[in-house]
């Protein structure tokens, strides 16, 4: 598995297909964190905006390798291995993003609540976001994971089936992601810090899951 998520992060690394996610996360926090804001309104928004990037990654994991690539490695590995290393790089790219725009974040907030009377710990903010952030990338991974092959092989149903489905799970009030972010937004009232420890277990079981449902439909459809 080491060998093939190298395979898999080199042929990500080098087909440049990282770069409009990037671009489009580079955009939200441009457009959304402002110098001197308060740091969990900020942190949550970083959160948020992380969960169509990551969907978008985890496309790019699974459609970046040839079909004769893609067949050779299967051949030797097993089709479901082979998926599985790809929705991880996907993920492994989504968090390395997520993790640099919560220390920025962090970096530029104001260390306040929203009405700046109230002192918020750093530290204890920035985990809550980076906590917050990795719930919103496993999300985003079980949304790739369920709307890209192999459930979904045309472009023209999975890519908007994607985009549908990050908007719906990142403003649903059941969502565990809202869950984490509102968690943020409301600490950012009250003054106390939230762990989004719930969220984060819920968004993994479904990433999780959803994944293995996938690995499981590309070995049977290989």
């Amino acid at each position: 598995m080491i060998a093939l998520l190298r395979y898999q992060a080199a042929l990500l690394v080098r087909s440049h297909r990282w770069l409009p996610p990037l671009l489009l996360y580079g955009a939200f926090l441009g457009i959304g964190v402002q110098t001197g804001q308060p740091i969990l309104d900020s942190l949550g928004y970083a959160a948020a905006a992380l969960l169509p990037v990551a969907a978008w990654l985890v496309r790019v994991g699974v459609t970046q390798e040839p079909a004769a690539a893609r067949d050779c490695a299967a051949a030797a590995v097993g089709p479901g291995r082979v998926h599985l290393a790809s929705v991880l790089t996907g993920l492994g790219a989504a968090l390395v993003l997520g993790t640099a725009g919560t220390v920025f974040v962090a970096a530029v907030s104001d260390p306040h609540t929203a009405d700046h009377r109230q002192e918020v710990p750093v530290p204890e903010a920035t985990v809550a976001g980076l906590l917050a952030a990795v719930a919103c990338a496993l999300l985003g991974t079980a949304v790739g994971a369920l709307c890209n092959r192999p459930l979904l092989r045309r472009p023209g149903w999975a890519i908007p089936s994607t985009m549908l489905a990050a908007l719906l799970v990142s403003v649903a009030g059941a969502s565990p992601a809202n869950a984490a972010v509102s968690g943020l937004v409301d600490g950012s009232h009250s003054g106390a810090v939230p762990m989004p420890l719930l969220p984060l277990a819920l968004t993994g079981a479904a990433a999780a899951g959803a994944t293995a449902l996938a690995c499981v439909l590309s070995s049977r459809r290989s």
